[in-house]
């Protein structure tokens, strides 16, 4: 399945109640999954992890390459998949483009795997 096809987090405040308060729908769980899939990887975990602990909460994709250990393709493909999850925006300023943690993004998440 494309990436382009990921549900923004944004959307499962509307659709999803915590999954022990009721049964998800189907659909609302293939959502959820994909949206959730963005994090399933370590590098994107530190990525999320790495911005949000910047200073002024925003990091160019220069100062993530080396701390991470990858190479800048991998790092901007990585970046790439939070964007289009809705967990990072992106501006692009000169020839760099910077990252910063969509505000409640990861309250979403959270709340949806929330227990009773």
């Amino acid at each position: 399945m494309a990436i382009t096809e990921l549900l923004p987090l944004r959307d499962l405040q509307a659709c999803c109640a915590p999954i022990t308060k009721e049964v998800i729908s189907e659909a609302n769980a293939v959502s959820v999954a994909r949206a959730m899939k963005a994090l399933s990887d370590p590098a994107r975990l530190r990525l999320v992890s790495m911005v949000a602990a910047h200073e002024d909460g925003e990091a160019c994709v220069c100062d993530l390459t080396e701390p991470l250990g990858l190479s800048q393709p991998t790092v901007s493909h990585h970046l790439k998949i939070l964007v289009e999850a809705g967990f990072l925006s992106r501006s692009k300023r000169g020839t760099w483009a910077y990252y910063r943690l969509v505000p409640g993004s990861l309250d979403v998440v959270s709340s949806f795997l929330g227990s009773v």
